[in-house]
């Protein structure tokens, strides 16, 4: 195993702590049938460096301490995180890349399903278009553009 520098584990700390206050933040749309989590953004810095992926995993669970659903949440919510974040890490294009965290709400809407006894083709249709919308149609221009910018990516890539 690789040691990291100070500066690596520094910035996977703080892309977990702001991933877990910007979901706070819009607690209302970040839980629920109908999700628009804009942290989930974050994820793509997988994409950029793969020693994120334990960084987003580690901040989806602590987000997902204080879901109304609890403990359930965190297995499930982080379980589709961990699924998402491995598809990620062998992705060759970003548009990829930005597809595997919608692929995985499936896990949500199961999860929805069993404990709160939503309908699961709706419900996991809902938490899909949100991701897709949040991850796809927002974070796809952000990083298609982070990745142009040699200065910003040599600046979060964590070497």
């Amino acid at each position: 195993m690789r040691k990291q520098s100070v500066r690596a584990i520094a910035m996977q700390a703080i892309v977990a702590a702001l991933y877990v206050v910007l979901t706070w933040a819009v607690a209302p749309l970040s839980f629920g049938a109908v999700q628009f989590r804009f942290s989930e953004i974050m994820i793509l810095l997988v994409f950029v460096d793969k020693r994120y992926g334990p960084a987003m995993i580690l901040a989806c669970a602590l987000a997902n301490c204080f879901s109304p659903l609890g403990i359930v949440d965190v297995i499930f919510g982080t379980a589709a995180t961990f699924c998402a974040v491995e598809c990620i890490k062998r992705s060759k294009s970003l548009l990829i890349a930005t597809l595997w965290p919608t692929l995985f709400c499936v896990i949500i809407g199961v999860e929805l399903n069993v404990v709160s006894d939503l309908p699961f083709l709706f419900t996991t249709f809902t938490i899909m278009l949100g991701e897709f919308v949040v991850v796809t149609c927002i974070g796809y221009p952000i990083f298609k553009a982070l990745m142009k910018n040699e200065a910003l990516l040599k600046l979060i890539k964590l070497d």
